[in-house]
């Protein structure tokens, strides 16, 4: 189906068909979730090993009692664990609870309210600070600097990570950009992993960016493959100290996928630098993190190879979701112009474009239809896509089942929307 060569009486007739198509889903009564990319009840069960592991020893191998307060950075051995995630020396790794997006948020706010190395350092000092942000990206990030009344500036993603001369332009000419967000292996939602050359690019940011810059470097999907010879992420630490910026990037990774999500250990991995500010705001409003959790997942996951042998297991449980994903999207819209997508081989989601001016028309179907989809622009701050394009698929949750059926109704809804805006266009 090619819109761009049909005629107006080929638009109508499709049209027609389709719509016999979607009101015989409709009348299914589906009810369909691909909204967001969490682990299933399958995948969550791969940990439940977890429960009873400490087996009434709380000590670590120093003998810290981990039942009581302190320890603000986390256990040795839980450094050990994010260390052997993130690939970063444990001394730069500080473990806290179990989401790294509130590790994320704690940072950002500390360096916009009070600085991470000192008051001068603060972004609030200066009128408006900005932030990059490429996109499509992750809504969640967009929302702390939303809440924090941070000015977002978008550059767009490429195959490559984001376009880095327009991050570049724009850090030479306005000084007042303090950060860029980045989800450098399986980007949320294109399941891009970037360059080497990207990477290293943005490792060198902070030779042209004002010193109080910060990338936030959030590798949530670093050990998230879904086959056995994946592509390698290039060390942003291991090239900041190549460059001398080391106080530029600010990485941050969790357990949230890995274990039992809504009770993991998130990471954050920086300079001495960075982790001392840090450390000064979280000594403000916590005495330390639940350190016993943090020494079950040190026992569940001991060493590097353990935490791999536990991933194959996610990977054999989310390829065949992806398969029904990129299946269905292939068997669809291959050779034809009404859409284009990302096939990842990693992370949690299938990046979708509409042709412009038809995804929220997709999602308002799809909803119809009993397949609830993430809200068209979620991927763009402000919620604002400003082409109407990018739908952010989430497939991990349902059974392989119901994604085929969910991709079902998903194809006909884009083909249903993409006809009837041809149709009005005319």
């Amino acid at each position: 189906m090619r819109l761009d060569q049909a005629t107006p009486e080929q638009l109508r007739e499709w049209e027609a068909q389709l719509s016999q198509d979607y009101d015989a889903i409709v009348s299914k009564q589906l009810s369909l979730d691909v909204t967001r990319g969490k682990p299933s009840s399958d995948q969550l069960s791969l940990s439940d090993d977890l429960d009873g592991i400490l087996n009434g020893n709380y000590k670590t191998d120093s003998g810290v009692d981990t039942r009581n307060y302190g320890g603000i950075d986390g256990i040795p051995e839980a450094k050990r664990l994010g260390s052997d995630l993130m690939g970063v020396p444990e001394e730069n790794i500080l473990a806290g609870g179990n989401s790294s997006l509130t590790l994320m948020h704690q940072t950002m706010l500390t360096a916009y309210e009070f600085g991470l190395t000192g008051s001068e350092s603060a972004w609030s000092n200066i009128t408006s600070p900005k932030v990059i942000c490429p996109v499509p990206g992750y809504d969640r990030h967009f929302t702390v600097c939303e809440q924090l009344g941070i000015e977002m500036i978008t550059v767009p993603m490429t195959a490559e990570g984001p376009d880095m001369d327009a991050v570049e332009e724009l850090i030479k000419s306005d000084s007042s950009i303090r950060g860029m967000w980045c989800v450098p292996k399986y980007s949320n939602p294109t399941g891009v992993v970037y360059s080497d050359a990207t990477v290293e690019r943005i490792a060198k940011l902070g030779l042209i960016a004002h010193a109080d810059f910060r990338v936030f470097w959030d590798n949530a999907y670093a050990v998230h493959d879904l086959i056995d010879n994946p592509p390698q992420l290039a060390s942003v630490f291991d090239l900041s100290a190549k460059h001398g910026t080391e106080n530029t990037v600010i990485q941050f990774a969790s357990t949230s996928k890995i274990t039992h999500a809504g009770a993991g250990v998130a990471f954050a991995a920086a300079s001495a630098d960075n982790l001392a500010g840090l450390k000064a705001f979280l000594g403000a409003c916590t005495i330390g993190p639940d350190k016993v959790n943090q020494l079950r997942h040190a026992r569940f996951l001991p060493s590097r190879d353990a935490l791999m042998t536990h991933m194959k297991k996610h990977a054999e449980l989310l390829q065949p979701r992806f398969d029904a994903v990129l299946n269905a999207l292939k068997d669809a819209f291959t050779d034809s112009d009404l859409g284009s997508w990302e096939s990842p081989v990693g992370g949690y989601f299938v990046s979708f474009d509409t042709r412009p001016g038809c995804a929220q028309e997709t999602v308002r179907l799809a909803a119809e239809a009993g397949v609830k989809l993430t809200p068209a622009g979620a991927t763009f701050p402000y919620g604002d896509d400003p082409e109407d394009r990018n739908i952010r698929i989430a497939p991990s949750v349902p059974s392989v089942e119901e994604v085929v059926g969910a991709m079902e109704v998903f194809v006909t809804c884009v083909k249903l929307a993409s006809v009837r805006k041809a149709l009005a266009d005319q």
